[in-house]
């Protein structure tokens, strides 16, 4: 064990794992914040403005925000992150280091997250929002105290999800000089065959990915009232 630890690669590893995680962590969660600023209204306009269901959205902007959610999703990640570059370069300054991955992390992820929230939304009885309509509730009361509130467990799974898939981009955006895990096991790891290196770095990305899951499970079977007898009650009290 002592000769393992006294490793040159292992040394290594141990140095620069901790920062290495830290800017993965962090530009998984900024990327995620900012994708869900930009995805959640669009996925709750796709829903909420299709045939004038609930807002008055005119069909032409309909149409369009459904093919640039479509275009940018059937763009590779990999060849997404080569055409940002010239975006990534005039809000940061730099397109290499992990600051600048968020720029295609977010382009990447916002149109996905839209359609999670979509597909999340889409689950609501329609009977619900015509109930909500009767008794007068404004778009804003529907969106916000019906739809948003009644999807809530299935909105955290989309989330953990979303988070999952930014993180693996994340790792992807190493390619390029992204930093963090991704960069130590693609750049260290494969590239100068350092082993330790490299299974290392998938060994915390397997770890990271599992904590996300967990902590989405958890939090999705809290808020979910069909499981959650608390929760239940709570509601009906609201």
């Amino acid at each position: 064990m002592a000769d393992f630890f006294a490793d040159p690669q292992v040394l290594r590893f141990l140095q620069e794992a901790p920062f290495a995680i830290w800017e993965t962590v962090y530009a998984t969660l900024i990327a995620t914040a900012l994708s869900y600023v930009i995805g959640l209204p669009l996925g709750v306009v796709l829903v909420a403005g299709e045939n004038g269901r609930i807002l008055k959205v005119p069909g032409p902007l309909m149409t369009a925000l459904n093919v640039a959610v479509n275009l940018l999703r059937s763009v590779p990640f990999l060849i997404l992150m080569v055409i940002v570059i010239p975006l990534s370069r005039l809000l940061l300054g730099t397109s290499v280091g992990t600051p600048a991955s968020i720029v295609p992390l977010v382009a990447a992820a916002a149109p996905f997250v839209a359609r999670i929230v979509e597909s999340s939304l889409r689950e609501l009885d329609a009977g619900v929002v015509e109930a909500a309509q009767a008794m007068g509730c404004s778009p804003w009361q529907i969106i916000t105290k019906v739809m948003l509130s009644e999807c809530r467990p299935s909105l955290i799974n989309g989330l953990t999800t979303a988070t999952i898939t930014i993180l693996s981009y994340g790792a992807m955006a190493g390619a390029i000089g992204a930093g963090g895990l991704g960069s130590m096991a693609l750049m260290k790891g494969y590239q100068r065959q350092m082993t330790v290196m490299l299974w290392g770095s998938v060994i915390l990305l397997v770890l990271l990915v599992q904590l996300i899951q967990s902590i989405g499970t958890a939090l999705s079977v809290k808020t979910d009232r069909r499981i959650n007898p608390t929760e239940s009650r709570r509601r009906k009290r609201k």
